[in-house]
């Protein structure tokens, strides 16, 4: 017996053994109705744990050298509170914090197209909780995203 190709389906994921066996799961985004590729389609993890790590990069500095006065304990909690309040006001009313529109992402709202400020509350509450933003969908969204139905697009 070719222990191989069983390990190749091992490897790759139970979605590639399931693609090998013939289901068609599609493009990323097919579901919702956005196109395959270019502006409009899902944004790709790297892009969007890129965009994460400029807002939170600048939260940290915001807390660093404007709330804590260099870095104590406090510094972190602080930046997580800059992030929750960055994150609500910018996507509640704009769509993207500095980071996304830096990383060309967009966040919108699935029947409306903006994202209203009570929308980007929840999604950021669920953001700073960490576990939801974890567990993805098979169109890339997380949890944070799927109970705010919300979704992010690149520019």
């Amino acid at each position: 017996m070719d222990n191989r190709r069983a390990m190749g389906s091992w490897l790759s994921g139970p979605r590639a053994a399931m693609e090998d066996a013939g289901a068609d799961f599609g493009y990323r985004g097919r579901q919702l109705g956005l196109p395959e590729e270019g502006p409009g389609s899902i944004a790709r993890p790297g892009r969007r744990l890129g965009a994460l790590a400029v807002d939170w990069a600048l939260c940290v500095l915001i807390a660093y050298g404007l709330i804590t006065d260099g870095y104590t304990p406090a510094t972190s909690n602080w930046a997580l509170l800059v992030f929750f309040v960055m994150s609500v006001l910018t996507v509640g009313t704009v769509g993207f914090t500095p980071g996304k529109r830096l990383f060309r992402i967009r966040v919108l709202a699935l029947d409306t197209g903006t994202v209203n400020p009570l929308r980007a509350l929840l999604r950021t509450v669920l953001l700073c909780l960490a576990v939801p933003a974890l567990i993805w969908d098979r169109d890339g969204r997380g949890l944070h995203d799927r109970l705010a139905r919300t979704v992010e697009v690149r520019l």
